[in-house]
């Protein structure tokens, strides 16, 4: 499930919890975006292991003649659908003309997520969710500095000419990270520190989708109204939304489609009046444009953050956390304050 993997964990978790002894579990995912390993071509590969097979120098020496030099690649892992063999940035700037998605809008919306994860940094958020590695112990990704016209001189990295939008600035960017996260039902609960944030999951969708026809990361807006629906909700029912930022594009993408009537009912199957989205309510403590995207981790990130700020709310509040995947795949999950 690439980008949802971990929070995907977490469902597969849900449905055994009742059946483990202690009645806790924990989820979790790591990714090293900086560490992907360069591979070898087979030739080159098979050459190598029987020059370091010989057993003296001299056989090493004449093996050096057998060198297979017009064979010599390496193979350079690419994060590529491999269906369309297009990139998730590639393939979100089809979707972003496709929602007459601007570049300004998607700026902007990088610039808001920046703003406040420096400020959710600031206020002490993160302090306890947050473990030091290595001497670091904050994102050093989150930019202080960033301004909409510095945002506004990047050039577009997947669609290089005039119709390009998609940024360095308004993309996640690829990183290391690890996250993890308790499940526990009500005996496990009992085993956690009592200060331990603590939310209720009441029910989780996940969609696929035709990308050829529907857009690479649009699973979400297929999932987010099937499952509001479902318990009789509308957007403004819901009192945090935790949207995954693969893109700025992506995000905006999504929120189009939910404010689509046509999309809702030709698309989705939901008739329902789910009203206007409230961004007021969207990722108040940043998002993955300025927190990264290390994929294994995400899932886990996004709920260990989500889980802490709706544990603050009024009993009863509801959140809904989305995630987009590679492949035309994605999750979401409705969470209630205790």
């Amino acid at each position: 499930m690439a980008c949802a993997t971990s929070m995907v964990g977490v469902f597969a978790a849900a449905e055994t919890i009742g059946k483990t002894p202690n009645g806790l579990a924990l989820i979790g995912g790591v990714e090293s975006m900086s560490g992907i390993q360069i591979g070898l071509n087979q030739k080159l590969s098979t050459w190598l292991r029987k020059f370091f097979q010989g057993k003296s120098l001299a056989q090493r020496a004449d093996m050096l003649a057998d060198l297979p030099l017009k064979d010599v690649k390496l193979h350079i892992p690419s994060i590529t659908n491999r269906t369309t063999g297009l990139s998730m940035g590639e393939g979100t700037e089809i979707m972003s003309k496709t929602w007459s998605i601007s570049r300004a809008s998607q700026d902007d919306l990088a610039l808001l997520t920046h703003q406040r994860a420096v400020a959710a940094w600031d206020k002490g958020f993160f302090a306890d969710l947050v473990i030091p590695v290595d001497g670091v112990a904050k994102d050093t990704i989150p930019r202080a500095d960033t301004t909409r016209e510095k945002l506004a001189k990047l050039k577009p990295v997947f669609d290089t000419s005039a119709a390009g939008t998609l940024t360095a600035g308004n993309s996640s960017p690829l990183t290391d990270g690890a996250a993890g996260i308790w499940l526990a039902d009500e005996a496990g609960l009992k085993r956690l520190p009592e200060h331990t944030p603590r939310v209720r999951l009441v029910d989780w969708e996940m969609s696929g989708v035709d990308i050829l026809k529907d857009g690479l990361l649009m699973a979400p807006a297929f999932a987010i109204p099937r499952l509001l629906a479902r318990h009789n909700l509308r957007y403004d029912s819901i009192a945090l939304w935790e949207i995954h930022e693969a893109f700025s594009a992506q995000v905006l993408c999504h929120v189009a489609a939910l404010e689509s009537k046509t999309w809702l009912t030709d698309r989705v199957g939901v008739s329902a009046d789910l009203g206007a989205f409230p961004w007021e309510r969207f990722n108040p403590n940043g998002g993955s444009v300025a927190l990264g995207h290390p994929f294994g981790a995400t899932g886990a990130r996004i709920l260990s953050q989500t889980v802490k700020e709706l544990a603050g709310f009024p009993p009863q509040s509801l959140a809904i956390v989305s995630i987009c995947t590679d492949g035309g795949l994605g999750a979401v999950v409705l969470l209630s304050s205790s």
